[in-house]
């Protein structure tokens, strides 16, 4: 038996950069043919841009930094490949001379299949070894349940309604359980509620939704990004910061590869904050992005993030380390910190 779950991280979650052209061009060395993907622009402020294979095939757009409805276009991703993707002329995504990111993950390659174990039909595309599954559903308005597919126990759920209304992103960690939430798009502290999970945690087979508009409301649309734990490869937890240069050291268990961390105590300064170790400056000023603004990429002191082989900690005083207050976070791997035979790779 393989000590971790996942042996090779970059078959399932991969970073790639590049600078767009305001033409048709092809993005190379993602190592898969992905189904979510997450674009930012880094050198000019602009929105975050959520593209999934399920809901018609890269045509319709999410904005992370906003609480819009859906967009439609033809022009932000045209085709996937074994390797990456192609890209339209859309200043979204591929402005010419622009530095971009795109986080890119694996579920089933295709556009989803029905799935009726929850009281809401879904159609579902689910990577089962990763843990990753996309799950389109219609409201209805009444508390019900929704399948997932992971045949596992999801520790963090990001839903946001597609259209219908203008409404949050939704997120549920498990560290919170399914009476709290947190906003994707807000620097809002954790509240807490009935009506988003109906105060039901999720099972291996489905997640609870209430009455909320941004959980449930009407019969509208909806999307939600699901992930369970997987040793060696995801991680969502929480820790405390503590203000200075040696940063509080975060156990994930292997090298991140991504990171994105959340102050939930208190309002002010309580930005997401995004990490990854594509982006030039980790280790130990690594550039931070932020899901909740459209801002450029931050190279602030006091935000640096050091990547470890088996974890991560901050090296200032600022957003993801304040003295004192309580931080969620989830983390995805570059390597285990552990090989499948059980032998530890270089430690920190």
């Amino acid at each position: 038996m393989s000590y971790t779950d996942v042996d090779k991280p970059v078959d399932y979650f991969n970073t790639v950069l590049y600078t767009g052209n305001g033409s048709t061009q092809s993005i190379s060395g993602v190592g898969f043919a992905g189904d979510w993907f997450w674009f930012k622009e880094r050198s000019v402020s602009g929105n975050h841009q959520i593209l999934d294979r399920v809901r018609s095939s890269f045509t319709k757009n999410l904005i992370t930094n906003d609480t819009n409805e859906e967009g439609t276009t033809s022009t932000y991703i045209t085709s996937v490949n074994s390797d990456g993707f192609a890209l339209g002329t859309n200043n979204a995504i591929n402005q010419s001379g622009v530095t971009n990111v795109a986080w890119c993950w694996l579920a089933d390659n295709t556009t989803g299949s029905s799935n009726s174990d929850g009281s809401i039909t879904s159609t579902v595309s689910v990577n089962q070894t990763a843990g990753f599954s996309i799950v389109s559903y219609t409201s209805t308005g009444s508390n019900a349940t929704v399948g997932h597919g992971l045949n596992a126990v999801p520790g963090l759920m990001i839903i946001k309604r597609r259209s219908g209304d203008t409404e949050n992103w939704v997120v549920y960690h498990k560290f919170f359980g399914a009476t709290k939430f947190v906003k994707l798009n807000s620097t809002d502290a954790v509240s807490t509620s009935s009506t988003r999970f109906n105060n039901t945690e999720p099972t291996s087979s489905v997640f609870s939704v209430g009455t909320s508009g941004d959980t449930n409301g009407g019969t509208s649309p909806f999307i939600a990004y699901c992930f369970v734990e997987k040793q060696g490869y995801s991680k969502f937890g929480n820790y405390t910061g503590n203000g200075n240069s040696n940063g509080a050291f975060v156990y994930t268990g292997f090298k991140p590869a991504f990171v994105i961390v959340k102050m939930y105590e208190a309002n002010s300064n309580g930005n997401w904050t995004m990490h990854d170790n594509k982006r030039p400056g980790y280790n130990p000023t690594n550039k931070t992005l932020y899901p909740g603004r459209n801002y450029s990429e931050d190279t602030g002191l006091g935000r640096g993030m050091e990547l470890f082989s088996n974890g991560f900690k901050f090296t200032g005083n600022d957003e993801g380390n304040t003295t004192d207050q309580e931080f969620i976070f989830w983390a995805f791997a570059e390597n285990p910190f552990v090989s499948s035979s059980g032998v530890p790779t270089t430690g920190r």
